[in-house]
């Protein structure tokens, strides 16, 4: 350790090298992230205060609109902050706090998505169980096992970070503390630490992705089988919009941790990670809103509703 001089903060690089791209970066970037916000509150808005969204399906939804809304919020505010200012330093403490709740709730992200994948299964599938097996207390209990898992798993990785050593140079290539470009800045050993990253990355993303795809086959399997046409096709259209979801979110997670060498080519990661925190959760809300009938037609209830009572007032 003679030889090093510990980091007492972390410089994030960003998006530096876009010199003259930053001002127009910023504003692209918080125009989706204000939507991002603004149409997930209004799916939980929705979803709390009109009784025909009062079921499992969208009580999952609900949940994922939450997640999605923190996840963001994790990374974006200070990615913005970091666009209009060339001061970009970052405390270890606060490092490994937005490194945590980033981790955390991305693995409860692919936890949610899998408890929705059940869900569509035993509605599918199970259809005359289905009241008695997604009842009120199960959803809630498995949405509290989603959020207790996703945090719990990421609190042994994170107290191993806090006991590495950091050496100059203190210079994150990436614009938020993510995993693999923080621990190259370590001169203790990562190995283990590598390990459990990987370990953890193979659980919630891989696995979540095999047990949803399987649910989907059985799902399909039961729908070709089905007399009725048109409850297959709604059903089809329902699971469409989750799995597209699902290869977006799984599949740029498994590019950025589970690909081979992926710690080559930092700028094509940080691309992806763009992808995954701020383009992807603005997609979701299309996704699930503009696919699905019961949220449009809830939708366009509840605006003639406030056209009407307008209306009414200027009379």
């Amino acid at each position: 350790m003679s030889n090093f001089s510990v980091v007492r903060e972390f410089v994030l690089l960003g998006f530096s090298h876009l010199h003259e791209f930053q001002i127009l970066l910023f504003a692209f970037i918080l125009l989706i992230y204000v939507l991002t916000v603004l149409g997930n509150l209004a799916i939980i808005t929705l979803t709390c205060l009109d009784s025909h969204l009062h079921s499992p399906m969208y009580f999952f939804l609900c949940n994922f609109s939450f997640m999605e809304m923190l996840v963001t919020s994790t990374v974006v505010p200070r990615m913005l902050a970091d666009l209009l200012c060339t001061h970009k330093t970052f405390f270890p403490a606060e490092c490994l706090t937005q490194s945590f709740l980033y981790f955390s709730l991305g693995s409860t992200h692919f936890l949610i998505l899998t408890d929705m994948a059940f869900d569509r299964y035993v509605a599918i599938c199970r259809p005359l169980h289905y009241p008695t097996i997604m009842n009120g207390p199960m959803c809630v209990k498995l949405v509290v096992v989603c959020w207790v898992v996703g945090f719990l798993s990421i609190v042994s990785p994170t107290l191993q970070k806090t006991r590495l050593w950091f050496c100059n140079p203190n210079i994150i290539s990436h614009y938020f503390c993510d995993s693999a470009p923080l621990l190259k800045l370590s001169c203790s050993d990562t190995r283990h630490t590598e390990c459990m990253d990987f370990f953890l990355s193979l659980l919630f993303v891989l696995a979540t992705m095999l047990l949803i795809i399987v649910s989907y086959i059985l799902i399909v399997a039961a729908v070709l089988h089905s007399p009725s046409f048109s409850g297959g096709q709604k059903a089809f259209s329902t699971c469409a919009s989750h799995l597209t979801v699902v290869v977006l979110g799984n599949g740029s997670a498994i590019f950025i941790y589970l690909r081979p060498g992926k710690g080559h080519s930092t700028h094509l990661n940080k691309v992806v990670a763009l992808m995954t925190t701020v383009v992807t959760p603005f997609l979701n809300l299309f996704i699930f809103t503009l696919r699905n009938e019961k949220v449009k037609e809830v939708i366009e209830d509840m605006t003639k509703r406030l056209l009407f009572r307008d209306a009414a007032v200027h009379r």
